[in-house]
């Protein structure tokens, strides 16, 4: 699991959960499950609710943070498996800001609670798989909140991570925009963190599954399988190119060097250039 990047985040992390859980008049019951660097801390509760608390910058607040999980409680159908929010507070404490969400507990674990790419099958049944597909496409009828992958990020990190020009971003759909196995659970399927969902590149979410999953050929061909009737479109292909420019930036950053080459083997098949070493 994630772990705070030092005492001082630890601490102040937990005096927010514990003033969250003062206010709601609850008690945390559970294990801390910290997110990345601690930037969000969560605990099950009395009353068998969930309770996360996200912290930010206090001079970076114009969007709640929470405001994901708002917007789709009020826009995304009840077809789509998530956590359904019960209360939210928001606070500040400067520098910080925190935005405190209770919601369902969910009791199934995530897929993959510590990394992004897969390394072993997790062997999920069919019925999974068909929730996946029935959820995606029910979140796809959804009035996005907001344009979650952006045409200036594509056109800065296309030359620079698979080596050619960005192409235009027009066809888009709503979706998850953070479908890492980390906020998918097993079966029955729920999906978590709802921070970054909104209009995404047409296959995007279902590129993102396929291109983590490359380094186990059966849950990649799986993916395929299930999506090829959008992943193997026009519109498709360039919202693998997203994912795949998305995972070969955080490669340069020092992520995944045992996914790097497949990445790229990837990328390369899909362009018929070479990316840019990254690592």
């Amino acid at each position: 699991m994630y772990s705070p990047k030092d005492e001082a985040t630890a601490t102040r992390m937990e005096r927010a959960l514990s003033h969250a859980a003062d206010h709601f008049a609850l008690t945390p019951t559970g294990p801390l499950s910290w997110g990345w660097l601690g930037r969000t801390i969560g605990s099950r509760t009395t009353d068998d609710l969930w309770l996360r608390v996200h912290c930010g910058d206090i001079t970076k607040k114009a969007a709640a943070m929470t405001e994901g999980l708002l917007m789709a409680e009020e826009r995304v159908s009840d077809k789509v498996p998530r956590p359904r929010l019960h209360r939210l507070h928001r606070w500040e404490r400067v520098p910080h800001v925190f935005e405190a969400e209770l919601t369902d507990y969910i009791a199934q674990p995530v897929i993959s609670p510590e990394r992004t790419d897969l390394t072993e099958d997790p062997g999920l049944p069919d019925a999974w798989w068909t929730n996946l597909r029935a959820g995606l496409d029910a979140l796809a009828a959804a009035e996005p909140p907001r344009t979650t992958i952006r045409q200036e990020w594509a056109d800065r990190v296309f030359p620079e991570f698979l080596g050619i020009p960005a192409p235009a971003l027009t066809e888009r759909v709503t979706g998850h925009g953070d479908i890492q196995r980390a906020n998918l659970t097993h079966h029955p399927l729920v999906l978590l963190d709802w921070e970054r969902w909104g209009a995404v590149p047409v296959g995007y979410d279902p590129a993102v599954l396929y291109v983590t999953s490359l380094r186990v050929p059966t849950v990649a061909e799986r993916v395929r399988k299930e999506f090829a009737d959008i992943l193997d479109s026009p519109a498709g292909r360039t919202g693998e190119l997203v994912a795949l420019g998305e995972m070969l930036q955080a490669v340069g950053r020092g992520w995944y060097p045992g996914l790097a080459p497949l990445l790229a083997d990837r990328a390369h098949a899909l362009t018929g250039v070479q990316p840019p070493k990254t690592a």
